[in-house]
């Protein structure tokens, strides 16, 4: 009886062997389950949401640049457009706010073409007033980039030019000759007699305070100053109306501005001129 009951267990137990391994075990949360088909497990951890579109805009930044350049002729244009995207790609991977230094027109125009053809990424232009040639652009995810960031300081020079006027490059020879860089800085107003206001980087302010004392021959004092207060001349426009043979913008240019197209050509290359 007792080798029954022996052989009885053996010949169970060989059976739930037999059986487990055709019908491979699937763990759940809740209880053990058997079921016909092989459980798979990933190699790598599945990317959220965002997670995955930041993935996603490294890798269109990194292996799509040629075509989102494409059509940029100048090469300084395209080198500096591609330090922004790469500062585009750092920012999107690390979840944080990166800004350029100031731009050029050319550039910052380049660039925003470029980016806007990006998802999941977010840029602020900023040049301190609506008609600033040189502005800094900040980049990031939209989730992060949520306002303006505090990147454009303004300063007041004031002093007695009454008698010796001074240019756009004397006020900008006088700054960079206390050692700053010609990136750190944006566009300089001129105020005539007054003198002149000038955007720069905020962490600079002290610095060029602290530091620069003359303008030519004139001595200068300085005052930070809101954004708002700038005094700077809206454009002017002109309204006209012209029948051309073509839509080319040096033929619409030569008859608004009434040059020749060969002398057009070369502001347009420039770019003096551009198109809205």
């Amino acid at each position: 009886m007792a080798a029954t009951s022996f052989l009885a267990a053996s010949l169970v137990r060989r059976a739930a062997v037999a059986f487990a391994l055709s019908h491979p075990l699937l763990l759940t949360s809740s209880k053990l389950s058997c079921r016909r088909t092989l459980i798979s497990f990933p190699l790598t951890p599945r990317l959220s949401s965002s997670a995955s579109g930041i993935c996603h805009l490294a890798q269109a930044i990194k292996g799509d640049v040629d075509g989102l350049l494409k059509g940029v002729a100048d090469k300084t244009v395209i080198e500096e457009v591609k330090r922004v995207l790469e500062m585009a790609r750092r920012a999107s991977s690390r979840r944080e706010v990166l800004h350029t230094n100031f731009l050029t027109p050319p550039v910052v125009k380049e660039s925003m073409l470029a980016l806007e053809k990006l998802a999941d990424l977010k840029a602020v232009v900023q040049g301190g007033y609506p008609q600033a040639e040189r502005c800094r652009i900040s980049v990031g995810h939209p989730e992060v980039l949520t306002s303006d960031p505090d990147v454009i300081a303004a300063l007041s020079i004031t002093g007695n030019f009454g008698f010796q006027p001074c240019s756009h490059g004397d006020f900008l020879g006088a700054i960079l000759g206390t050692g700053i860089a010609r990136e750190k800085l944006g566009d300089i107003i001129l105020q005539g007699e007054k003198g002149a206001q000038v955007i720069v980087v905020p962490e600079l302010v002290d610095f060029i305070i602290s530091s620069l004392d003359k303008v030519g021959n004139v001595p200068v004092s300085f005052s930070r100053i809101p954004l708002i207060s700038l005094d700077y001349e809206p454009p002017r426009t002109k309204s006209f109306k012209t029948i051309e043979a073509s839509v080319r913008v040096d033929a619409i240019a030569s008859a608004g501005f009434k040059l020749s197209r060969t002398k057009l050509v070369d502001l347009i290359r420039n770019p003096l001129i551009h198109q809205e």
